[in-house]
């Protein structure tokens, strides 16, 4: 077995080997299809099975990632940066592109080592339509605030208040017609279209927030667990306590997918608004002086646990399983 680690930048890839009782062979290639191709050659040339190790980073790793994964001897595995930084820091003193490289070449041999699995392609190309989505949404509310500001003011040129309008109204034009394109993926695919009518059926989650669910929850590997769910949305709870003088409150860890997180929040604040088992469990939390964002964040974690559970289960939403002793209350 050899094991390797790879640093991805945008241009290029810094790719360190090592194998037993040999020193540890580095080269860089091109972050590029022919730079794969030659990575890939240089691997299998010695003829033993590879596992390689490399962060997540977006767009600069994915088809790096698929590259290795269709490869034959190789195996990859694609690390949470955050996991990957604080196993480097029990090595490294300094922080370069081959140091990168040593340090993942290490965890793939000391490590628990879990092959990566490439999502539908379907998947990855709706997760790449939601978060171009989101970008543009998120462009659209600084210009409308951009707007109101230059509004306000009776010494803003008449031109540059028409300027923005327009800016407006071509991006809201492009956000609907990205949104029909990603309605359309999903009616194409009997699996996306499924998943998305089921998450729909959950109250406080319409199309747009299923859409950028489904995007980021379409691409996990299918054989996770709802706890794997939940820590790679990095809403699971970090804990810090230290013998019996430090007792920090709990925290979401936060080394997870943050578009997933981001994803989750309007549909808690909406569930708590429009279904009542979430609505009873949130205030059930607040009386018991938990904070509201607090609370808010528990519900989002239930919104995992019933989108996993429909998923799996293939049937609608349904609250009462969701919360099988909670006393709801109807006015």
């Amino acid at each position: 077995m050899m094991f390797c680690g790879i640093d991805v930048s945008a241009a290029t890839l810094a790719v360190a080997v090592q194998q037993q009782d040999q020193p540890v062979e580095q080269r860089e290639f091109a972050n590029s299809a022919a730079g794969h191709k030659a990575l890939i050659a240089w691997l299998g040339r010695r003829k033993i099975a590879v596992r390689v190790s490399l962060e997540a980073t977006g767009i600069y790793s994915l088809d790096l990632a698929l590259a290795l994964d269709r490869a034959q001897g190789i195996e990859v595995a694609v690390l949470n940066p955050k996991a990957a930084n604080r196993f480097a820091q029990t090595l490294r003193r300094s922080k370069t592109d081959s140091a990168d490289a040593q340090v993942l070449a290490e965890y793939s041999r000391c490590m628990r080592f879990t092959a990566w699995r490439a999502p539908d392609p379907h998947a990855l190309r709706l997760r790449a339509l939601s978060r171009h989505i989101q970008t543009l949404t998120e462009q659209n509310t600084r210009e409308q605030n951009r707007l109101h500001a230059a509004q306000g003011s009776s010494e803003t040129p008449r031109c540059l208040i028409a300027d923005l309008k327009r800016s407006l109204a071509s991006l809201h034009k492009r956000i609907l017609k990205l949104r029909r394109d990603a309605i359309a993926l999903v009616r194409a695919d009997d699996t996306l279209r499924q998943r998305f009518e089921r998450m729909t059926s959950i109250p406080g989650i319409a199309q747009l927030s299923a859409l950028h669910l489904l995007g980021e929850l379409a691409a996990l590997a299918p054989e996770l667990s709802v706890r794997q769910w939940v820590a790679s949305s990095g809403l699971d709870p970090a804990h810090h306590d230290s013998g019996t003088s430090v007792h920090r409150p709990a925290r979401i860890s936060r080394a997870g997918n943050r578009h997933l997180r981001k994803a989750l929040y309007m549909p808690a604040l909406a569930a708590i608004q429009h279904d009542p088992h979430l609505r009873a469990f949130y205030t059930t939390l607040v009386a018991r002086h938990k904070a509201k964002m607090q609370a808010l964040i528990a519900v989002a974690r239930k919104l995992l646990h019933a989108i996993y559970g429909i998923f799996k289960t293939q049937t609608p939403y349904n609250g009462a399983k969701l919360f099988p002793n909670l006393q709801i209350h109807t006015s």
